[in-house]
């Protein structure tokens, strides 16, 4: 692995757990405030990137360009509105990828007018925000795909309630051998690239 792939992988760190920390943040922090104790009481109500990061996910990202976090427990007999509630903390993870990478737009935008005649500190500094933008939107895509476990499938589930039916059980249960499937078969790549390279162009 020659040096500027090294210092790439280094620059993207502040990204990957920026990313992955406050994704499942966002999910316990709006279980809690919908009336489920369970996050709080596992301590995932927090910012610590050490309450959340999964490590095989985190490697997976740093390596092949997506990840994910520690999954956040939740006990839905809590909620007020179940199929509203569980909606809600299925949709925080990636409202709070947008949210951010949104942020990180805006020093980006600014200083990209000034970082082809910047010191190296300034354009290392540049490159850290870039990627973690769009580490950002590669992780709010990826969680959007409609295949469980991730966080895609319980938004549609909620919007067309489809665990009346029969088959979701099954999908459920085979969910991650079908993700597998999806990536080796490059599909989420299908997904990723365009999506990411629009968005992206929208941002910076």
């Amino acid at each position: 692995m020659n040096t500027d792939i090294i210092l790439t992988k280094v620059l993207t760190l502040p990204g990957i757990i920026l990313g992955l920390s406050l994704h499942e943040f966002a999910h316990a922090w709006v279980s809690d405030k919908l009336g489920d104790p369970t996050p709080r009481r596992e301590g995932r109500v927090t910012i610590n990137p050490l309450a959340h990061i999964d490590w095989i996910g985190f490697i997976c990202l740093l390596i092949a360009g997506f990840g994910w976090g520690k999954p956040v427990g939740i006990d839905p007999r809590y909620y007020k509105n179940r199929r509203r509630d569980e909606f809600l903390v299925s949709i925080a993870g990636v409202v709070m990828n947008l949210i951010v990478a949104c942020v990180l737009a805006i020093p980006a935008r600014l200083m990209m007018a000034h970082v082809t005649n910047a010191s190296n500190l300034v354009y290392d500094i540049f490159l850290i925000i870039y990627y973690a933008i769009t580490i950002n939107i590669v992780l709010m895509i990826f969680n959007l795909i409609p295949c469980p476990p991730l966080d895609g499938w319980n938004v549609i589930t909620q919007i067309f309630r489809l665990d009346r039916y029969s088959w979701w059980y099954k999908v459920y249960q085979y969910g991650m051998y079908i993700l597998l499937a999806l990536i080796v078969f490059n599909v989420t790549d299908l997904i990723l690239t365009p999506l990411v390279s629009l968005i992206m162009n929208i941002l910076v």
